[in-house]
C-alpha cells in the first residue's frame, strides 16, 4: 500500500491540471518582465526568467515550464531544459548577485533533456556549473518544488539557502520506471520504485532535504498564493539579515547522507 501511495503522489506531481511554473509568477509577483538567452547560443523556452517585485521588493524569478497543453508542452519540451536553459538561469543568478537582488526559483522537470544535440552543447557540464556557482552565490536563494524534481536536472536550480515542496510534488534521482526497468528489468513495477526512492515531501521533510512542506489545500483558492508570498518575503528578509547564509548554505548539502554516527 506504501508503494501505491508513493506512486499516486507521483502521478498528481505529474497532472496536466496543475499549476506550472508560470501560474506561480503570475499568482505571487508583480510586473514580471522576462529575459530571454545564454548569450552562447539559444533561448531554452523551457526555463524561463527574468525580473519582477515581490511586492515591492525587486527579485529574479527563475522557472521550469512544462505548458497547459498539447502544444505549449512540445513547445517547452515538456519541462525538460537544453543546456541553454541551465546557462541562462545562471546567466540571470549572476546578474542577481551583482545587484544584490534575492533569487527564487519554481521547479518542475522530469529531467535534463537527454537528447544528441544537448549532449553536444555541453548538458552535464551546465548542470555541474549550475551546482558550483549557486553554492556560493551571494544573495539569497530560495527554490520551490512545484511539480516533478528529476534528478540533476531538478537539482541544478535546487542549491539555494531553503528548499521547500509542495506536498503533491516529488523529488528523486531517478523516475520511478527508470528506476523499476534497471533494478527488475520490468517498468511495471514503479509503484514498489517509488517506495523504494523514498521521493515524497514528506520523505524529503525527514530526510533533511528540504525545509518545509507547503501544503495544497488550499491551492486553488485566492489566498494560496497570497500565503505563500507572505512566506517568501519573510524568509528572505531573513537570509539577507544573516552574514553566515553562505556558510550555512555549504552546511546544509554537506549535512546530507550524514547519520548519527558521523557526528
Amino acid at each position: 500500500m506504501n508503494g501505491i501511495d508513493a506512486y499516486d503522489i507521483v502521478k498528481k506531481a505529474r497532472s496536466s491540471g496543475r499549476y506550472t511554473g508560470i501560474d506561480f509568477i503570475k499568482g505571487i509577483f508583480n510586473h514580471f518582465f522576462e529575459l530571454h538567452g545564454d548569450r552562447r547560443f539559444a533561448d531554452d523556452s523551457a526555463i524561463i526568467g527574468g525580473l519582477a517585485y515581490l511586492e515591492d521588493k525587486p527579485v529574479t524569478v527563475i522557472a521550469i515550464e512544462k505548458g497547459h497543453n498539447a502544444r505549449e508542452r512540445m513547445q517547452r519540451l515538456f519541462g525538460a531544459p537544453n543546456p541553454e536553459g541551465y546557462r541562462k538561469a545562471l546567466r540571470l543568478m549572476k546578474q542577481a548577485e551583482k545587484f544584490h537582488r534575492p533569487v527564487i526559483c519554481f521547479v518542475d522537470t522530469s529531467g535534463a533533456y537527454c537528447g544528441i544535440g544537448a549532449e553536444e552543447r555541453g548538458q552535464g557540464l551546465a548542470i555541474a556549473e549550475n551546482l558550483c556557482e549557486m553554492m556560493t552565490l551571494d544573495t539569497p536563494v530560495i527554490s520551490i518544488l512545484i511539480g516533478e524534481g528529476g534528478s540533476g536536472g531538478a537539482l541544478a536550480l535546487s542549491v539555494a539557502d531553503r528548499v521547500y515542496m509542495l506536498e503533491n510534488a516529488v523529488y528523486s534521482v531517478i523516475s520511478p520506471e527508470g528506476c523499476a526497468s534497471i533494478l527488475w528489468k520490468d517498468s511495471s513495477k514503479a509503484a514498489d520504485a517509488a517506495e523504494c526512492l523514498k521521493l515524497t515531501a514528506r520523505d524529503a521533510l525527514s530526510l533533511g532535504v528540504i525545509e518545509e512542506i507547503i501544503s495544497e489545500e488550499n491551492m486553488e483558492q485566492p489566498e494560496f498564493f497570497t500565503e505563500l508570498r507572505d512566506k517568501l518575503i519573510s524568509e528572505l528578509d531573513s537570509l539577507s539579515r544573516d552574514p553566515e547564509m553562505l556558510k550555512k548554505r555549504y552546511q546544509r548539502f554537506r549535512a546530507f547522507g550524514r547519520t548519527e554516527q558521523d557526528i
